[in-house]
């Protein structure tokens, strides 16, 4: 499966942006899918990850109660609605997929688990 991310830009402290990853190739319906991101000088940062079945989702603390993950099947599409953004969210956010996960297995936060990335999109919070 081919990713492909989009939507990161610049943005003010307090407002809101929309992630997209478009996959190709191949159904998501049946892969963990998760966003990770990478500040400059930084270790690869877990984000949020969802269940192909969408009932099983994981934040990381320090996103949570502010960032919103989703899927369109329809669309073959991952989203990350990021709202009450911060200067501390700026990093290359990463989309992955899982193609392992199991039925009743949970959606890894480790990025080892996830076996095709895309390129990542570039999100700037200025404060």
């Amino acid at each position: 499966v081919q990713l492909q991310a989009s939507g990161g830009g610049l943005v003010q402290a307090g407002g809101s942006l929309r992630l997209s990853c478009a996959a190709s190739g191949r159904p998501i319906t049946n892969y963990a899918m998760a966003w990770f991101r990478q500040a400059p000088g930084k270790t690869r940062e877990f984000v949020s990850a969802i269940h192909w079945s969408g009932t099983k989702i994981r934040y990381g603390d320090s996103v949570k109660g502010r960032f919103t993950i989703s899927t369109d099947n329809v669309k073959n599409t991952l989203y990350l609605q990021m709202n009450s953004l911060k200067p501390e969210d700026t990093a290359v956010y990463y989309c992955a997929a899982d193609p392992s996960v199991t039925e009743f297995g949970l959606p890894s936060t480790g990025g080892t688990a996830y076996d095709y990335w895309g390129q990542g999109t570039l999100v700037t919070v200025s404060s």
